[in-house]
């Protein structure tokens, strides 16, 4: 837990005429994309150091040269002979590897925007963290594998950390600092993805197609399975717990499925805050670009009369046992919830490529934790190299439970 969560300071540099120098990390993906549409809206207000991807080599050559980037990774090494042809004459330095994206978040910047998805993440926020004025995280395991590895890599280095999830941003907004002791509880919402009203008979026989199909959000595979499982709302708390001086006890969940209440947070006074938008990343990227002012944006402002209702309940925990599981997990404390990241990203690669069922990827989560407690491997990763090797232990003991289904 963050006792001493670090306050809210500018992002911006002091002198706030100057363009805002920014380093995006994963900038051909969901995040990425939103985040481009709104530097392009604005575009003296911002100067664009380094962009990196995983593989779109096309892609990532192409944006780099429209937003004048300074530097250009692409994370796959074997794309790196195109990417080189694709930026040959246009003065912008290229790189490849894992190596070169976490360099990249290393660039001394005003804010790095880390939107690379699953633990690929972890080393180039951690790196962003020692070296930028801000990070606006987007990247969900950076917090779950090494959360307190990475806050308090963040306050030694007096970086800002800003959270991009429509939750966590919502929840900033509204989280007074200074009244911290008088919060009771934080309350993040979930749309319950697309099998909300599945009934639990049905779920085993959910088809990829059908999992990737979510009812509001327009999201990453991955993500999308998280959504579909719940595993994303146990990420949720988990990161809550990091990010927010909170426990475990104050951290609640409800289903929403008209997605416009995105997070609240209960006083002890009675008075319950929330924070309203449409489902439409851009609105938390924006306020994390514009931190700690406020900009305007072409997101679609919400209409209350045209939605007319919005309902709330909790979640069925039985029917989506990820998400009890990563509680447990968060309970259990220590390196439990690097193990829990390391196992979801296997099952659900496994799941993607159509070698296990839905369900099994709850399944093979459970046991694989249970397996590194056994083995006594779940101890707190106190450095990047120890969270790197619990990963891949856990991987190990997932790919082999993924294998046996």
């Amino acid at each position: 837990m963050s006792t001493d969560a670090a306050p809210k300071p500018a992002a911006r540099r002091p002198d706030c005429a100057a363009p805002m120098r920014l380093s995006l990390l994963g900038a051909t993906g969901s995040i990425g994309t939103s985040t481009l549409d709104l530097v392009a809206a604005d575009p003296e207000r911002f100067e664009v150091e380094a962009l990196t991807a995983a593989n779109n080599v096309e892609r990532l050559a192409e944006i780099a040269v429209r937003f004048r980037a300074r530097h250009a990774v692409i994370a796959d090494e074997r794309r790196y002979p195109e990417l080189v042809e694709r930026l040959s004459g246009t003065g912008i330095t290229v790189a490849a590897g894992a190596r070169a994206v976490a360099e990249a978040a290393a660039r001394p910047v005003d804010m790095v925007v880390s939107a690379i998805v699953g633990a690929a993440g972890l080393a180039p926020s951690l790196a962003a963290a020692e070296n930028a004025r801000a990070v606006a995280l987007a990247n969900k395991e950076t917090l779950v594998s090494a959360g307190a590895l990475f806050m308090t890599t963040a306050r030694r280095h007096g970086t800002t950390v800003l959270p991009v999830d429509s939750e966590h941003n919502a929840i900033f907004q509204v989280f007074e600092d200074d009244n911290a002791a008088e919060v009771s509880e934080v309350i993040l919402t979930a749309s319950g993805g697309p099998f909300l009203r599945t009934p639990a008979a049905e779920l085993a026989s959910v088809t990829r197609e059908m999992a990737l199909k979510h009812p509001r959000w327009s999201m990453g595979p991955k993500i999308t399975i998280d959504s579909a499982t719940l595993m994303n709302k146990g990420f949720e708390v988990i990161e809550a717990y990091q990010l927010y001086p909170v426990g475990p006890d104050q951290l609640s969940i409800l289903v929403h499925p008209q997605s416009v209440v995105h997070g609240l947070v209960r006083y002890t006074d009675g008075s319950l805050l929330a924070e309203l938008g449409v489902p439409d990343m851009r609105t938390p990227i924006a306020c994390c670009l514009a931190w700690p002012e406020r900009r305007r944006t072409s997101v679609r402002p919400l209409d209350l009369a045209e939605i007319g209702t919005l309902t709330f309940e909790h979640p069925d925990r039985q029917r989506f046992r990820c998400l009890p599981i990563a509680e447990a997990a968060l309970a259990r404390g220590e390196g439990a919830t690097c193990v829990l990241n390391a196992a979801n990203e296997v099952a659900v690669e496994a799941f993607l490529a159509g070698s296990i069922g839905f369900l099994d990827i709850a399944a093979i989560v459970e046991e694989t934790l249970e397996a590194a407690d056994r083995g006594g491997l779940c101890r707190e990763p106190a450095t990047l190299a120890a969270a790197l090797e619990l990963d891949g232990a856990a991987r190990r003991l997932a790919a082999e439970a993924a294998g046996a289904c």
